[in-house]
C-alpha cells in the first residue's frame, strides 16, 4: 500500500521543479501563474496576476481557464506539494511546460518578494456573478472592477430600458440615468424598464425601482432633467462612459462636444422602424459623432420613432449591444466599435460593419478640448471653440 510520502515522490519524479528564483525569472518572462491554495488562502495573499483554481477544482475548470496548453506555467501551493499534484495533473491533461514552485508562497513571501492581497468578493457576490468569475477575461478582478465602475445613460426609454437592466444584472456599481418624461402607456411596447402600475411616473423613479430590485449591489442616481448646456459638464463628469439613448440630434450634438471635452467615450445608439445602429465614440482613441453626422440632416428626413414607429424588440437588441460594448471598454476586453458603425437591418437580420474616420474638418476633438465651448445647439450644429464666431 503506497503512503503519502510514496505518491509524493512519484509525482515530483514526473515533474519539473524550480526554486522561487526560478519561478520568478519564468514569471517575469512572461510565464502564466497558477495558484492552487484553497481560497480563503488566496484571499490572504498571492502572487500579483495569478489565475486561482483550487487544487480540487483542478481538473474540471483549467482548460477552460488556461486554454493555451504550450504556454509556460508556474503553479504554486502554500509549500510546494499541492503544487507537485497540480503540475502532474497538468502534464497529464496535455499542458507541455509546467514547472511547481518549491516552497510554495511560504518561501516566496518569506524571502520578501512581491505579492499583493486580491480583490475579494462577498459570499452573496461570488453567486450572483459566477458565470462571470468563469470567464478568465474577467474573473474576481474584473468583477470588482465593473462594480468601481459608473455609467451614465442618456435615457430610460427604449434604448436605455435594456442597456440599463444588463448593466445593473452585470454588476456596474453605479448607473446614473438622465430622463425629464413620464412613463406613458405608448412606452410599455419597448421599455421594458416600466409596467403599466407606473404609467404616470416620472421615468427615472420607475428605472430606480426596476434596477434595485434586480440587483441591489447597483447605486442608481437620477437625474429627472433635460441636459443642457447649463449642467451637462456637471451631470456626466465622474462618470466611465456614457451610454447614449437620445432620440434627438441637438442632444446628440451637446452629448458630444461635452464628452470630447472631457474625454469620456460615449456608446451610441439609434433605432428606426427595423433597422438600427451601434458605434463607440472615444475622443482619446478614435472617431466621436461629429466624424460620423458633421451636420444634421433636415427634419423631414430624420422622424422621430413616435413620427415613424419602431419594432418593439428592435431596441432590445440595440441596447443590448450598447450594454456590451459599455462592458468591453470598461473591462479591456475584445475590440469595441471603436472607429467602426455597426448597423442591424431586421426584416432579413444582417449585420454590417462599416468603418469610420476622423473628420479632417472636424474641430471639435479631445486635441481642442480647451477650446471647445459647450452651448446648447437647438437649430444649429456648428462646433463653438474659443476663437469662433
Amino acid at each position: 500500500m503506497a503512503t503519502f510520502r510514496d505518491l509524493l515522490s512519484a509525482a515530483k519524479a514526473t515533474i519539473s521543479e524550480v526554486d522561487t528564483q526560478g519561478a520568478a525569472d519564468r514569471i517575469a518572462a512572461g510565464a502564466v501563474v497558477l495558484d492552487v491554495r484553497e481560497p480563503d488562502e488566496f484571499d490572504q495573499g498571492a502572487l500579483a496576476g495569478a489565475i486561482h483554481i483550487p487544487r480540487g477544482h483542478l481538473e474540471a475548470q483549467v482548460e477552460s481557464r488556461l486554454t493555451d496548453k504550450d504556454a509556460p506555467v508556474v503553479v504554486y501551493c502554500a509549500g510546494g506539494v499541492r503544487s507537485a499534484f497540480a503540475a502532474r495533473t497538468l502534464g497529464e491533461l496535455g499542458y507541455t511546460d509546467v514547472v511547481s514552485m518549491d516552497g510554495g508562497f511560504g518561501r516566496w513571501k518569506d524571502e520578501g518578494r512581491p505579492w499583493k492581497t486580491p480583490v475579494t468578493l462577498s459570499a452573496d457576490q461570488k453567486v450572483r456573478y459566477q458565470r462571470h468569475l468563469l470567464l478568465p477575461e474577467v474573473g474576481v478582478e474584473g468583477q470588482a472592477k465593473l462594480l468601481d465602475s459608473k455609467v451614465l445613460l442618456l435615457g430610460a426609454g427604449g434604448l436605455g430600458s435594456p442597456a440599463a437592466l444588463y448593466l445593473a444584472a452585470a454588476g456596474v456599481g453605479t448607473l446614473g440615468i438622465v430622463d425629464m418624461d413620464e412613463v406613458d402607456a405608448s412606452n410599455l411596447q419597448r421599455q421594458i424598464l416600466h409596467n403599466l402600475d407606473r404609467v404616470g411616473d416620472r421615468k427615472v423613479d420607475s428605472a430606480k425601482k426596476t434596477l434595485v430590485a434586480l440587483n441591489p449591489d447597483v447605486n442608481v442616481v437620477t437625474y429627472d432633467t433635460r441636459l443642457s448646456a447649463d449642467n451637462i459638464v456637471e451631470i456626466i463628469s465622474g462618470y466611465d462612459i456614457i451610454i447614449d439613448g437620445a432620440d434627438n440630434f441637438p442632444s446628440r450634438y451637446l452629448l458630444n462636444d461635452a464628452s470630447v471635452k472631457l474625454g469620456i467615450p460615449v456608446v451610441h445608439g439609434s433605432i428606426f422602424r427595423f433597422e438600427g445602429m451601434v458605434s463607440v465614440f472615444h475622443p482619446t482613441a478614435g472617431p466621436t459623432y461629429r466624424d460620423m453626422v458633421p451636420e444634421p440632416p433636415p427634419a423631414e428626413l430624420a422622424p422621430s420613432c413616435a413620427e415613424a414607429g419602431v419594432l418593439g424588440v428592435l431596441p432590445g437588441i440595440v441596447g443590448s449591444i450598447q450594454a456590451l460594448e459599455a462592458i468591453k471598454v470598461l473591462l479591456g476586453l475584445g475590440e469595441p466599435l471603436i472607429g467602426r458603425i455597426l448597423t442591424i437591418d431586421t426584416t432579413d437580420m444582417t449585420l454590417r460593419t462599416f468603418n469610420l474616420r476622423p473628420d479632417p474638418a472636424n474641430q471639435v476633438t479631445y486635441a481642442n478640448r480647451d477650446r471647445i465651448q459647450v452651448r446648447d445647439v437647438e437649430g444649429l450644429c456648428a462646433p463653438w471653440l474659443d476663437g469662433d464666431h
